[in-house]
């Protein structure tokens, strides 16, 4: 999908040839003497349309545009959310195989979160899940016109917006897909693809690379499938080699049973979206390709699946981490953390000025934050409050949960130096302490992402997230610099 963006009056857009033209409509709108304002004033006038969030009026062929269908959008007071709730409402009413050509004009001047949440409604309402249908829905919609006054102003939001689309919808695509068509040799693959972009290379580890390395923890949680394991070393080379990198850490299980330790059945099909962390990784690494912004940052990405064979580990079994803690497994459903503890060993290689992990980590997540925030874990303030800004700006919210120490009393274990789960109480504070234990030599900020990443029910499918929050926080470490 193109996106455009150009600085047209309401006098302009009227000439523009389209399937169809969106008029974002604000509370404060005050018609001028073109012909789109004032059927807009005629239209409230009438008690037709009004200016509330997710309000439209459709108009088949109207005199007075160049455009097949006209719709009257309600924005409310302008702001992000009430920019997407109207955006989204309206491409749904007029989404169909004829729609090639989207027209989005803004009736007042726009501000640059307006335009942010433009550009992410559209593109998620149009979005497509095809590869394994033999029915393919595909997006019709090729290019997307985005209209203001003040075009020039908001130029390098919409530009960094529109590629983190591209991000946004390659986390999709690759969390969407079943287990069958994202073994950890595929995931792997994917992020070979994205070293043909500018400034990425990409380096995969193979089971004999991560044994030499004793990455037991993930080897462990790896031996009960047939699938064999790939470790994925992302990189992107914005700026000087000196300058130490951003590393975004994120859990790849590319499909979760629970090992011994085995899941319910009902919607267990759900457990494809546990890489969803991985997925994000693979999606910011996009958008930096097309964005290239002046920092340095490493993806790295334990992909495995935990199912069950007569290699399986057992619930009581000890390993040995590539850090040299031994770890009792517990449960073997808290697979999660054991990949990521030793890739967070490994990210020590790096000296990285700040690593983040992202991982769909725990149900009890879910309990604390649900589908809005997804959950923080940092003891770091200035790292906390410049991903909580980013998610702000992004509207990919986060919220900062606690770490305290005594959280940990309940990993203590007779049999090992640490066990991988504690009881039900606080389980994502307790999983982040856990992973805590393997970041003492760098900045870290863990992100749960299990109530974020996707959505379920009637409307089952990935979220992209945290991909945005991601994509704005290292712009922002780049500009820090």
């Amino acid at each position: 999908m193109n996106f455009e963006l150009k600085p047209l009056s309401l006098v302009d857009v009227a000439t523009e040839k389209c399937d169809a033209l969106l008029v974002l409509v604000s509370q404060d709108f005050k018609p001028l003497k073109d012909d789109i304002s004032q059927l807009t004033a005629q239209a409230q006038k009438a008690a037709d349309f009004e200016a509330v969030p997710g309000k439209i009026l459709q108009i088949y062929r109207p005199a007075q545009v160049n455009a097949v269908r006209m719709v009257l959008v309600g924005v409310g007071d302008g702001s992000e959310r009430h920019v997407r709730t109207g955006v989204q409402a309206a491409v749904s009413a007029v989404k169909g195989a004829w729609l090639k050509k989207l027209v989005i004009a803004f009736a007042s001047s726009a501000r640059e979160a307006s335009v942010r949440a433009a550009v992410l409604a559209v593109a998620d309402a149009t979005y497509s899940y095809t590869l394994t249908k033999t029915k393919k829905e595909e997006r019709t919609v090729q290019k997307v016109l985005l209209t203001c006054t003040n075009a020039s102003e908001v130029q390098t939001t919409f530009d960094k917006t529109a590629a983190t689309v591209a991000g946004i919808e390659l986390a999709k695509e690759w969390a969407n897909r079943p287990a069958n068509f994202t073994t950890p040799t595929m995931l792997a693959e994917a992020a070979l693809e994205l070293a043909k972009l500018p400034k990425i290379s990409c380096e995969v580890l193979e089971p004999e690379d991560v044994a030499k390395l004793g990455m037991g923890a993930f080897m462990a949680v790896a031996q009960g499938s047939d699938q064999p394991l790939r470790f994925i070393v992302l990189r992107y080379a914005g700026a000087a080699k000196s300058r130490a990198p951003v590393v975004l850490v994120g859990k790849g299980i590319t499909f979760d049973s629970g090992g011994i330790s085995i899941k319910p059945a009902p919607e267990m099909d759900e457990m494809k979206f546990d890489m969803s962390g991985a997925a994000s990784v693979l999606g910011v690494f996009r958008a930096l390709a097309n964005i290239k912004p002046a920092l340095n940052v490493v993806g790295l990405i334990p992909a495995c699946e935990n199912l069950i064979n007569g290699k399986a580990v057992k619930p009581g079994d000890v390993v040995t981490s590539m850090s040299g803690q031994t770890i009792e497994i517990l449960n073997t459903d808290a697979e999660g953390r054991l990949v990521l503890c030793d890739a967070l060993t490994y990210a020590e290689r790096f000296k990285p000025a700040a690593v983040v992990d992202i991982a769909t980590l725990t149900g009890a997540c879910v309990i604390a934050l649900g589908a809005v925030r997804s959950g923080l874990f940092t003891s770091k303030s200035d790292l906390a409050n410049a991903l909580i800004e980013a998610g702000e700006t992004s509207q990919d919210l986060c919220w900062r949960m606690p770490l305290d120490e005594e959280y940990a009393e309940g990993l203590k274990t007779n049999f090992a130096d640490v066990a991988n789960v504690a009881g039900r109480a606080a389980g994502s504070v307790t999983a982040a302490k856990f992973l805590q234990r393997f970041t003492e030599k760098y900045p870290w900020a863990h992100l749960d992402i299990a109530g974020t990443a996707w959505k379920g029910g009637t409307a089952k499918g990935a979220t992209g997230r945290p991909v945005g929050l991601l994509v704005e926080f290292l712009l922002g470490q780049a500009a820090a610099k």
